[in-house]
């Protein structure tokens, strides 16, 4: 289960694991972050776009993370939210082509149970203040995404 601590400038900090291939659990991570922002105050335009941007990293992660899997962590701050998500993954072959909406790389399968749309990193990139992503083939990958709590 997810553990928490807080510190003075954090509001609260946590962290999820989250099981490659597992679909049948797939979203279940954004909806806790969900609950946990409603649960602190944030507006709710805020909760939407990290819900959004935590779900398509969930995603990600269940879809690509192979075995190892991966983890979402999750930081408020009176200002930001940041949303870091880390697997274990082959990495992206050539990160541009990724950002582009329509553009994947999931396989038959996947798009079989309604996944693999191409719309993951857009999507996130629509919903973040500042994205960050690093990856290295057969390194794995790292999405962070900060949100602003005032605009």
């Amino acid at each position: 289960m997810a553990q928490a601590a807080t510190n003075e400038n954090l509001k609260l900090v946590q962290t999820f694991p989250i099981k490659g291939g597992d679909f049948a659990s797939a979203g279940s991570v954004s909806i806790m972050v969900k609950k946990l922002l409603k649960g602190i105050g944030l507006p709710s335009q805020v909760l939407r776009r990290a819900a959004i941007a935590a779900f398509e990293a969930e995603m990600n992660v269940v879809m690509y993370g192979g075995e190892a899997g991966g983890e979402v962590r999750l930081y408020v701050s009176p200002t930001k939210i940041r949303v870091e998500t880390q697997d274990h993954g082959p990495g992206i072959p050539n990160l541009e082509l990724a950002m582009t909406e329509g553009w994947s790389t999931a396989t038959h399968e996947m798009r079989e149970m309604g996944f693999g749309a191409g719309m993951g990193l857009p999507n996130i990139k629509r919903n973040s203040d500042r994205l960050d992503i690093h990856t290295a083939i057969g390194g794995g990958t790292s999405v962070n995404v900060e949100i602003d709590i005032c605009n």
